[in-house]
């Protein structure tokens, strides 16, 4: 089980060994080789954050995880590892951030009356069912609705496969659309 496991998630030889090579580079004091990993991942944290915590606090710590990568760069055993990596970090920081922003809920400056429409509150609604979808089709979805990734990207980045990446989005999209049109999955909720 474990071997199929490690099948699915594995990137690409190409990308992992580029990506040993940057984080030997930057090891060494090359900092265009943090700025060209930072280059390649920092739209799978962006997502891996906005699918986690709110959207005002995301750039802050997009910046916060890079920035523990650079101190922590010597701790990685598997240079060619960084991309799974650096997405650990960030989930471990957005569950750090929830649990440190979980006894208040700060009402955003611009927070528009009930009943008012409009694009922005269209768009929170859809953040927040993209949250409470099952983890696997979070990340997934936002790389390519708000991140814009094709699907090959996604795969190449995250290092899932492309079938899996189609299956994650196809899922995903099909359960967001019932709780955001009130489908079938929205009615059973209901019940």
């Amino acid at each position: 089980m474990i071997g199929d496991r490690a099948a699915v998630t594995r990137f690409p030889a190409g990308h992992a060994a580029e990506d040993g090579a940057l984080v030997r580079a930057a090891r060494r004091g090359d900092a265009s080789a943090f700025a060209r990993l930072y280059d390649r991942y920092a739209r799978i944290v962006h997502a891996a954050l906005l699918a986690r915590v709110p959207r005002q606090d995301v750039e802050d710590l997009v910046q916060d995880v890079f920035l523990a990568a650079w101190r922590r760069l010597d701790d990685l055993r598997d240079p060619a590892a960084f991309g799974g990596w650096i997405a650990r970090i960030a989930r471990n920081r957005a569950t750090d951030s929830r649990r440190r922003s979980a006894d208040f809920v700060e009402l955003p400056a611009d927070l528009q009356g009930p009943g008012a429409a409009s694009a922005e509150l269209e768009a929170h609604a859809a953040l927040d069912a993209i949250r409470a979808l099952p983890e696997a089709y979070r990340e997934t979805l936002l790389l390519r609705l708000v991140e814009g990734l094709t699907g090959p990207e996604i795969a190449e980045r995250t290092g899932l496969t492309p079938a899996s990446v189609r299956v994650n989005l196809h899922r995903g999209m099909k359960l967001l659309r019932e709780r955001l049109g009130g489908g079938p999955a929205a009615a059973r909720e209901e019940r």
